[in-house]
Formats: C-alpha cells, structure tokens, sequence
C-alpha cells in the first residue's frame, strides 16, 4: 500500500499541489473570518456578560449540526461551490473562538482590572493592553482548535462541489478507489498535524514568556 500511495503521489504530483492549495484557500478564508469574528464576539460578550448565555447558546446549536446537514441547508441560499463551503467552515469555527476568548477574558483577576482603572485607563486601553495580552494563552489554544478542525472539516466540503483534498477522497469513494481515498485523507491529516505543531510551538513560546515576565 506504501508503495502504491508514493507512485500515486508521485505520477499525480501536480493533481495533488492543486487540490492542496485551495484546501488551505478554503480553510485559510473560513479561519480569518471565524477568527476576527469569534474574537469579537467573545470580547462583546465579556463586556456584556447579559448576552453570553444567548450567543453562546446560538453557536453550541450550530456546532451540534452535522457539517453534511449544514452544507444542504446553505445550498438554497449561496449555491455549490466553495463560497458554501467558506460560509459553513466558518460558523463552525465562531464556537472555539467566542468560547475561549470570553472565557480567558472572563477568568482575568477582576484586582488587576482594578488596578488599570485606577491608573486611569481607558476601557479600550484596559483591553487593549491589560485583558486581551492576559487572555492570549487562552484565546490562542481555542484559535489551535479551530484551525486543525476547520482544515479537517474542509474535506467535506467536496460533496457540495467544493475543491481542496476533499476532492480526492470524494474521487476515490465515487471510483471505489481505496488508495486515492486514503491518499486525500492523508494530505489532510498531514496538514492538520503540521499546523497544529505550529500554533502549538507559538502557544509554548507565549507560556514560556510569560512564566519568564
């Protein structure tokens, strides 16, 4: 099977790079938009702690759908394709993101905030410099999580017409061609490792920092 996966890899090199590529394009779009997104709702709702227990309740039902019935869902609305795709990726990648921001800023010492208001602090300057950098450790393994699911989760995305190494798995299935399936998967799995060891290097350094500050 090794043998058979390195000649396929080999003879269908540039099948693979391209299907590689908007992979990561569709996964890199899903987690910009659910990073900026997730960090800002997650910093509204540690600000207005009234509505956490709303929007919060709102993005654990969304992950609760299977990314399959979600993807159906979406159709009607922004067709096939990878805009459907981006669309469904992201919302799965708001919970992480709003969860690990409120909770890393919700769990900040509420004598530090304190202290910054008696220093004469802005609002925006007690985020900005005080609770964001305090919650950063948190924030950045919940943006870990997201990553390695959203570039996982892609792979489904081909079923609705999407490209990225979804495609080949979805190629294999079709064709009953175990080797291109498992090729697909290992790409995926592969990307997912590689970028998990890189946020998790980043997240090591930031705690080292910090122990050492």
């Amino acid at each position: 099977m090794v043998k058979e996966l390195m000649e396929l890899y080999t003879n269908r090199f540039d099948f693979f790079l391209e299907l590689t590529i908007e992979h990561l394009k569709i996964a890199g779009m899903a987690i910009i938009i659910g990073t900026i997104l997730g960090g800002l709702i997650g910093i509204f709702i540690s600000e207005y702690k009234k509505a956490s227990p709303f929007i919060l309740g709102i993005t654990n039902f969304v992950y609760t759908i299977p990314s399959i019935s979600l993807l159906g869902f979406l159709i009607p609305f922004s067709g096939i394709g990878n805009t459907t795709a981006v669309i469904a990726l992201s919302l799965y990648a708001l919970l992480p993101m709003i969860r690990n921001t409120y909770t890393g800023i919700d769990n900040i010492s509420p004598e530090i905030i304190e202290v910054a208001k008696g220093m004469g602090s802005t609002k925006f300057q007690i985020l900005y410099k005080v609770k964001l950098p305090l919650a950063s450790v948190v924030i950045l393994a919940g943006f870990r999580n997201m990553v390695v699911m959203t570039i996982a989760l892609a792979g489904i995305a081909s079923f609705i017409g999407a490209g990225g190494l979804g495609v080949a798995i979805y190629r294999g299935i079709t064709t009953n061609n175990g080797i291109m399936t498992i090729a697909g998967s290992l790409l995926i799995a592969l990307l997912a490792i590689i970028f998990d060891f890189i946020i998790g290097s980043i997240e090591r350094f930031i705690k080292r920092k910090w122990r050492l500050g």
